[in-house]
């Protein structure tokens, strides 16, 4: 299980980069290919389709929680009666969305009042009707994912994530080049989507030998399940208004070009928060049996969970205010005159609203699954639905006087609430989590970015960025002094280790060679 949670963090950080990369130089090509319009009634459309997944409702989410509880005792019975129950929810569930999403389809003026065009509503339709088939068929599908992951073979899950990250792209570019527009796009990402869900299948089917029973179900421990997740369902529907409504708002009140705008910057907050949770997905299974074994010593849990909480925050913080900083000082030109054009220069201040408000979360994001591991996520489910709602307000009023950027503001004021401020005195009080500790570390490695943003700060004064060459040799320069400061200033033995171990290895096998 060790190597596979190693080989499982390196696949999530090589997929990780695979997205970035694909993302960079994918998303540009689409818009010109598209149109802003058509890109822009493709996000809006992805993100209303993408709110139905708060049908999921938080169950599989406690799947790994109860997997993990009748792993322990050797239940295998009962781990196959999960299955089946999960198996046949989930595809209830699928039915459900099925349904929402035909009504939705056929009633489009819901979602974008009278700001499309005939041509615009029948593409619109079409969209809608595809991506509904995809999502119901998902559901029921996603279980054996689930399964996969409990089990924490995260080899065969990472790859298949990867060749599906791959596939989409590489297939969907020829097809727009040849003239094909959303509709196809569309179609041959969700076909190859149900390739990797039926791999999925096999492998759990065939390779794993996992079984279902769909009988003879324990009625307390199916209103356990529905009590533990009812409150992660309320987390669900958060996510979906914090990240999918702004798009719907601005698609409604502002049409579908201001809905490019966001969608450009939301892309690159996108790839920015997959630094953050790429590799800290791998340690849900592992952070729920750590709160399991250390349940009659809170001492020991405090100690246990409060360093890993420290440790991967740390590095998270490295990698993510190199990125974050450097979004900051060459962000806009990078959007402007490299990327997408001068046309989306407001998606530079949209990108920035996004990301640096929710770096708070993206340091601590462990601290969801030990919320969750611990039973105690009720709290975080209700704070961020006031907050929420509070964002939904926000951005209905800002979006209707300043367009895109004033939907974005209402979701960065949420979360500054949200995750600075509350959930930090939640973690630090009920949780077992020293926060204390937590910040004081970071603080400390936080000195090594005052010669790097002072560094940025002269750059942007005194430096004239007006070509592709200069802004490259400007990006290599911050990232060198970024590091060589963080090595000196912020780096902890332990941190300088894992820089130094693979280097040392890599040196001496270039040796041998």
């Amino acid at each position: 299980m060790t190597n596979q949670l190693k080989a499982g963090s390196i696949l999530s950080y090589l997929q990780m980069g695979i997205n970035i990369i694909i993302g960079l130089l994918y998303t540009p090509v689409m818009i010109r290919l598209l149109g802003n319009s058509e890109y822009g009634l493709y996000n809006t459309v992805s993100s209303t389709i993408s709110m139905l997944s708060i049908l999921s409702l938080g169950f599989m989410s406690g799947y790994i929680r109860f997997y993990s509880r009748y792993k322990k005792e050797e239940d295998y019975k009962s781990i196959y009666k999960l299955n089946g129950l999960y198996l046949i929810v989930f595809t209830v569930i699928g039915l459900i969305a099925l349904v929402c999403g035909l009504f939705l389809s056929f009633h489009l003026e819901i979602v974008f009042d009278e700001g499309l065009t005939a041509e615009e509503y029948n593409i619109a339709k079409i969209l809608m009707l595809i991506l509904t088939i995809n999502l119901a068929v998902s559901f029921p599908l996603s279980v054996f994912s689930n399964i996969i992951s409990a089990h924490e073979k995260f080899v065969f899950l990472k790859t298949i994530g990867m060749i599906k990250t791959v596939l989409g792209p590489l297939v969907t570019l020829p097809l727009l080049l040849f003239g094909f527009r959303s509709i196809a796009m569309v179609a041959v990402t969700s076909l190859v989507s149900l390739i990797a869900d039926i791999l999925y299948v096999i492998f759990v089917l065939f390779k794993m030998k996992e079984k279902f029973i769909f009988s003879g179900f324990d009625h307390t421990i199916i209103k356990s399940i529905f009590f533990y997740t009812s409150f992660i369902a309320i987390n669900t529907i958060i996510d979906q208004i914090n990240w999918n409504v702004d798009k719907v708002v601005i698609g409604r009140f502002k049409g579908t070009a201001e809905v490019a705008v966001y969608s450009t910057g939301y892309t690159l907050y996108h790839l920015y928060q997959m630094f953050s949770t790429s590799v800290s997905s791998v340690f849900t299974p592992r952070i729920h049996k750590m709160v399991r074994d250390t349940k009659e010593d809170p001492q020991e849990q405090k100690k246990i969970i409060t360093d890993l909480f420290i440790k991967v925050g740390r590095i998270q913080f490295l990698i993510l205010g190199l990125i974050a900083s450097g979004l900051v000082f060459f962000g806009k030109f990078f959007i402007v005159n490299i990327w997408v054009g001068d046309e989306y220069s407001n998606s530079y201040y949209v990108m920035l609203l996004l990301t640096l408000p929710a770096s708070i979360a993206l340091i601590q994001n462990l601290g969801i699954e030990i919320q969750r591991a611990e039973n105690k996520h009720q709290f975080r489910s209700i704070a961020y639905l006031i907050m929420a709602m509070i964002n939904l307000v926000l951005s209905v009023i800002l979006c209707k006087l300043y367009g895109a950027i004033g939907s974005t503001i209402g979701t960065a004021v949420s979360l500054i609430l949200a995750n600075g401020l509350i959930m930090n005195l939640y973690y630090h009080k009920k949780c077992n989590i020293d926060i204390v500790a937590f910040w004081k570390s970071i603080i400390r490695l936080s000195l090594g970015l005052v010669i790097p943003v002072f560094i940025g700060v002269v750059a942007i004064i005194y430096i004239d960025v007006n070509s592709v060459p200069i802004f490259a040799l400007c990006v290599l320069v911050y990232s060198i002094v970024y590091c060589l400061s963080m090595w000196l200033l912020g780096m902890n033995e332990y941190e300088k280790r894992l820089v130094k171990k693979p280097l040392t290895r890599f040196v001496r096998r270039t040796k041998e060679i």
